[in-house]
């Protein structure tokens, strides 16, 4: 029994089987061109220029570089024994391959209302198990996942606030309309002294109550402020950038999710399944110590400890069950998919992938394309274009302003409709602001070197991630090999225990330690290919911005 592989693995292979696939492409591509990653030259530091102008030419690609390693490879694994043929091992029964191309169905979509909760039991009980492949796991987080919804959120909003900067190059126009009643006591006093010192009330004025309508309409437009709006609209359309780029690594990350949980899930499964080919090797010895005990040859001793072997064989298989039925649920919970859908994984287990380039092209690369480098760099622009719109603050501001009002005014025999307009320039200048201004400065200075720190911290640990995994990588690698190795010759050697204890030339004791032997050797080689898988999608992530990325991003 061994683990399904589709021909001699090596790392000079170029086409593996069950390579995972996202919408029609690849997503285990190991080579990105330059043009799938343009970086603007605002957003470079002298560090990323000397990398991207000595060791990887701008006009050639990674797979251009990597073609004298991948032949040398090729040269060495041309005089190297292929490894062994594993493809008897047995897979899980719901592994069942899942064209490339198939979408995902429909009914895993979530609920449209967000703020959907369930009060009956019937509405979060299982009522079934849909098996899905790595791509279709990818197309549903892309369409579903939480955290990626809420990053387009953010985009939006940042757009958002990016036009209400821009609102500031455009003239403001306000109209205001009220109509006041009054009584006024002044009014009355007035009337009254005229009527003692004339005797009589003044014709222009016989009544103390009026009512007054006035309407104004006025326009204010800022003529120059010294860059400052134009200063404000920069930073927001970093701000923008800097969510776009959120999105660039959110994508990412929820693809490391996806198969992470995914491969967890095969693991899962694969333990069930060695589980119950333990608990029927121990079945069948206790059979065995039961059958040499009825006819004479065997002892009681034999039989206890075969029983005792199966016991502590389905305890491990009730575990096994429990932990599939974790990892089936994490993965429903990234995936987002119906409360009332459980899934499981239809591709068989075995190799994701080849990684082709070498370590230092691998980090060189992974330096030019992570998001979290760039929205250092979009940081810094930020902090640098606020500096300018916060000193623009201190420097005059010359605008235009124009009114135009209507008036009327009952109560008096000057009273009618009466229009009037005033226009103008207006200079404001603020001379003093104790010292606010100059500290409001100082802070964004300290913030864009701030931002700077976090650049070489964030460069030094994608440095890290890549070589992690990276070594990772190469040694689940060889690890496959062993463990094909180990797995053939404790199917074996379980064998030759079997018969020695049937001949009686053996004891119980070896056939239950043949079969330890052969149950985790069967757990190294599962342990070894998805911890292979898992090092492949940790290297991917670590170097990011593969088609996948490309592709999914439009959608936001």
């Amino acid at each position: 029994m061994v683990i399904s592989l589709t021909a001699a693995i090596a790392l000079n292979c170029v086409e593996v089987q069950a390579t995972p696939k996202a919408l029609g492409k690849d997503l285990t591509q190991k080579t990105v061109s330059e043009g799938d990653r343009v970086v603007s030259k605002q957003l470079t530091v002298e560090s990323l220029d000397s990398l991207e102008a000595d060791p990887v030419p701008p006009d050639s690609s990674a797979a251009d570089l990597a073609a004298p390693e991948v032949e040398s490879r090729q040269a060495q694994a041309s005089q190297e024994p292929d490894l062994p043929d594993v493809s008897d091992f047995l897979q899980p029964s719901g592994a069942t391959p899942i064209a490339p191309d198939e979408p995902a169905p429909a009914y895993l979509d979530p609920h449209p209302n967000f703020l959907r909760f369930p009060t009956r039991t019937e509405e979060v009980e299982i009522v079934g198990t849909q098996p899905i492949s790595l791509n279709q796991a990818l197309e549903l987080a892309v369409r579903n996942n939480l955290d990626l919804q809420q990053t387009r959120v953010n985009l939006e909003r940042s757009l958002a606030s990016l036009r209400e900067v821009q609102a500031d190059l455009f003239p403001s126009l306000n109209l205001s309309s009220n109509v006041t009643w009054s009584d006024s006591a002044n009014a009355r006093l007035s009337i009254r002294r005229q009527e003692e010192t004339l005797g009589e009330r003044s014709p222009i004025q016989t009544d103390p109550t009026s009512t007054t309508w006035n309407t104004e309409l006025r326009a204010n437009y800022t003529l120059f402020d010294f860059g400052g709006r134009s200063a404000q609209i920069a930073a927001a359309e970093a701000q923008v950038r800097n969510a776009e780029l959120q999105i660039e690594e959110q994508l990412e990350q929820v693809r490391l999710q996806v198969s992470e949980a995914y491969y967890d899930i095969q693991d899962a499964d694969m333990s069930v399944l060695i589980s119950r080919s333990a608990v029927e090797n121990a079945q069948q010895s206790l059979e065995d110590a039961q059958d040499l005990e009825e006819a004479g040859v065997g002892t009681r001793f034999d039989v206890l400890r075969a029983e005792v072997q199966l016991a502590n064989e389905e305890q491990a298989l009730n575990d096994a069950l429990a932990n599939q039925r974790v990892a089936r649920r994490r993965l429903a919970r990234v995936l987002n998919v119906p409360q009332s859908v459980d899934l499981a994984a239809a591709d068989p287990v075995d190799l994701a992938g080849v990684w082709e380039l070498d370590l230092e092209q691998t980090i060189i690369l992974a330096f030019r394309n992570r998001a979290e480098l760039q929205q250092q760099l979009v940081d810094r622009d930020i902090a640098q274009e606020q500096q300018r719109a916060v000193r623009s603050q201190g420097l005059p501001q010359f605008s235009l302003f124009g009114s135009a009002n209507l008036v009327s005014t009952s109560g008096d025999d000057v009273g009618g409709l009466t229009e009037g307009y005033s226009a103008g320039v207006q200079m404001q200048w603020n001379l003093f602001d104790g010292g606010a201004r100059a500290a409001q400065v100082r802070q964004l200075e300290l913030e864009e070197e701030s931002a700077e720190v976090r650049f070489s911290d964030a460069r030094n640990q994608v440095r890290v991630e890549v070589e992690e995994s990276y070594y990772q990588l190469n040694s689940s690698l060889q690890n496959v090999s062993r463990a094909t190795v180990a797995l053939e010759l404790a199917e074996e050697s379980l064998d030759l225990a079997r018969l020695r204890f049937s001949a009686g030339i053996g004891t119980q004791t070896d056939v239950i330690a043949a079969q330890d032997d052969l149950t985790e050797s069967q757990g190294n080689l599962v342990s070894a290919i998805l911890g292979y898988n898992r090092a492949l999608a940790q290297l991917q992530r670590a170097v990011s911005n593969y088609p996948f990325t490309d592709e999914i991003q439009g959608r936001f």
